[in-house]
């Protein structure tokens, strides 16, 4: 594959203004968030969005006005988060799927240490997610923080719950979930399916050697923006979420690498394209 697809995470929900002060929070600011992003390479968006506190919300209100401000300005391929935030109920983080119906929606496929905190995601609520993904037409990217979630996106696709092109996540760095090093990205790539996509998520001071992991295990994606990391280099913040793609697009093209456009994630992925 000679096509790099950079997705973008511009403000998750968890990162605040106190980290990065050029954070994205309105659905406003998310939507040139994204399009400057698009413009600097990325071709798919991973959405999250904010109350009017700047907290974490899955009000699918607030994302369908961002996702119309986006759309007004370009076609990027939109993955809407159903990770949600620490602490959200099921019910809460499935709505958004239910109601919205986008192209892709992340899938969490296990549960594991966040920080502090911890992200619970069962083997009954994967399956919930899975079938209503089905139900809607909707492209999962299984997000995978530890070795066993391959293994439980494994049983889903023995039960038929998923189907190809099976499309992967690794979260990789997360304090207390698995480190990141080019030999454990190895290592995943290693276990999944055959002919399955996958993209790297390297958290933090991982952010950039996890570009250079995905180029040199070779077949794989990247996906950057303030969700994961706000720094440019070390101790200095990002000026914008493009900024970083901008870098992302860079090296993918010195590898010589295009850089793939919405049309070619959409073909690739085999979504159902734009409502």
């Amino acid at each position: 594959m000679n096509k790099m697809v950079i997705t973008c995470a511009v403000c998750g929900a968890e990162t605040t203004r106190a980290h990065n002060p050029n954070l994205p929070l309105t659905p406003e600011e998310i939507a040139i968030a994204t399009y400057d992003a698009y413009l600097a390479g990325a071709s798919i968006v991973h959405l999250h969005v904010r109350d009017e506190n700047g907290g974490p919300t899955q009000d699918p209100e607030v994302f369908k006005k961002a996702i119309r401000l986006i759309r007004e300005k370009c076609d990027i391929v939109i993955e809407i988060t159903t990770g949600g935030a620490v602490g959200m109920t099921d019910d809460e983080r499935l709505l958004v799927v239910q109601e919205l119906q986008p192209e892709m929606a992340s899938l969490d496929c296990g549960t594991v240490n966040f920080g502090n905190d911890y992200i619970v995601n069962t083997l009954p609520t994967m399956r919930r997610f899975a079938k209503e993904m089905i139900k809607y037409n909707v492209r999962p990217t299984l997000e995978c923080f530890d070795i066993s979630h391959i293994q439980a996106a494994d049983i889903l696709i023995k039960e038929g719950l998923l189907s190809p092109p099976y499309y992967y996540g690794f979260v990789m760095n997360v304090p207390c979930a698995v480190r990141y090093d080019v030999e454990t990205l190895r290592f995943f790539v290693n276990r999944i399916p055959k002919g399955s996509l996958w993209t790297v998520m390297g958290v933090g001071s991982a952010c950039l050697p996890a570009h250079y992991g995905a180029l040199a295990v070779g077949g794989g994606f990247i996906r950057v923006g303030f969700e994961d990391n706000v720094y440019y280099t070390k101790g200095v913040l990002a000026e914008s979420n493009a900024q970083l793609v901008a870098r992302t697009a860079k090296i993918s093209r010195d590898a010589g690498l295009e850089i793939a456009t919405p049309a070619d994630v959409r073909e690739m992925f085999q979504l159902k394209g734009i409502n």
